[in-house]
């Protein structure tokens, strides 16, 4: 399915649904491109949609030359400004609407962090010096080594994308001393996902909690990509899902069962009217409802994780680790794994191969049964 251009709104409008196209304020205000209704056919009114794209995108490169380059001559450019910049870039344009605000929050708090009496965002960008580069590192370290690398790697990106101006004469952020992650190996059991998903579909309000961990689980597909999931990437009829992944693209195709097809077919008879499959019924928009946003799905999570009674430990994170070491362990072999995985490389799928006791018990068995074949052969 073709993705879905930016600026683009399905509202609905005299009684049918109509494409409108809704650019930012300053472009219109420009004269770049126009906000207005686009055609009815939704090949059409997406093509429409990408050239008046390509015009913004154009005008925004060249306004951003011309800003940099003149912020050059005239004035040194400080850390919020080449961030500021970076907002305002085609490059940041193109990222999906949530990345946006994670990297908003991310390079915010890079902004407003304290060093030496004064904010970051105050600095020259050839100022800042690896030392000082570091010691914001280690700081953010004690909120959590994956939040501090993730902050570090979008200030890192801004400063890549000022390189490219000639703004940025060194990185100091670039070859710092980062501490690795600890892989994590947490998985839930079946009855962790039973007693999960009977909580969560007691209670209409957390239905759709419970049809992402559902899907997740049974897919073995990632949670963000079944909180944006849309109804076009279900064949009810058919019972199949057909979804292309949104972090490296591949395409899977796979069965749905028939205690996961009951429960999307009832979704659909009270949400099909709008666009995802388990939208927050807590926040609405024009054409119906929105998906949950990465931090409202985890808070919601978290919490429904606890009225069930399941260890703390436990996040829906750790629901595709799960489904892949469970067929890992009942002797699916690689390239089946993979058909449903979407992973694009046999190493990639290697970390969930763990020595645990079912793969042991299940090779063992296999190994006695081909022996005793054997031996009635001899």
């Amino acid at each position: 399915m073709k993705d879905k251009p930016r600026y683009v709104q399905q509202i609905q409008r005299g009684g049918r649904m109509r494409w409108r196209y809704n650019p930012p304020q300053d472009a219109v205000d420009a004269g770049i491109v126009p906000r207005t209704y686009l055609s009815d056919r939704k090949e059409t009114a997406f093509n429409e949609a990408e050239r008046f794209n390509r015009t913004l995108d154009a005008w925004r490169d060249e306004t951003m030359a011309e800003t940099m380059e003149q912020k050059s001559v005239n004035d040194p450019v400080t850390v919020n400004q080449l961030i500021l910049s970076y907002q305002k870039s085609l490059d940041y344009q193109k990222l999906k609407e949530e990345t946006k605000k994670i990297y908003s929050y991310q390079l915010g708090l890079i902004n407003l962090f304290e060093l030496k009496g004064r904010m970051l965002g105050s600095y020259q960008i050839n100022k800042l010096t690896q030392p000082m580069c570091q010691q914001v590192y280690e700081s953010l370290c004690q909120r959590g080594i994956p939040f501090a690398n993730r902050v570090l790697a979008a200030v890192r990106k801004v400063y890549s994308w000022g390189a490219k101006f000639g703004h940025v004469e060194r990185n100091p952020w670039k070859d710092m001393d980062t501490y690795a992650e600890e892989s994590r190996k947490v998985v839930w059991s079946h009855d962790h996902v039973q007693q999960y998903l009977q909580t969560a579909y007691s209670d209409f309000g957390t239905r759709s909690l419970g049809l992402i961990v559902h899907m997740a689980y049974e897919w073995a597909q990632r949670v963000g990509d079944m909180r944006e999931l849309t109804w076009d990437s279900i064949d009810l009829a058919n019972g199949k899902l057909n979804l292309i992944q949104s972090k490296r693209r591949a395409q899977v195709k796979i069965p749905i069962s028939d205690d996961l097809l009951a429960v999307l077919r009832q979704q659909y008879d009270d949400f099909g009217w709008q666009t995802y499959v388990a939208p927050n019924v807590n926040a609405r928009e024009a054409n119906g409802f929105k998906p949950y946003s990465v931090y409202s799905l985890s808070h919601a999570a978290r919490r429904l994780i606890k009225k069930a009674g399941l260890p703390a430990e436990l996040r829906i994170s750790d629901l595709r680790r799960t489904a892949t070491t469970e067929m890992v362990e009942a002797g699916v072999g690689m390239a089946q794994i993979m058909s449903v995985t979407g992973h694009a490389n046999p190493q990639s799928v290697k970390p969930y191969m763990k020595n645990t006791l079912t793969s042991a018990t299940h090779a063992c068995t296999l190994r006695s049964a081909h022996r005793q074949e054997v031996h009635i052969h001899d």
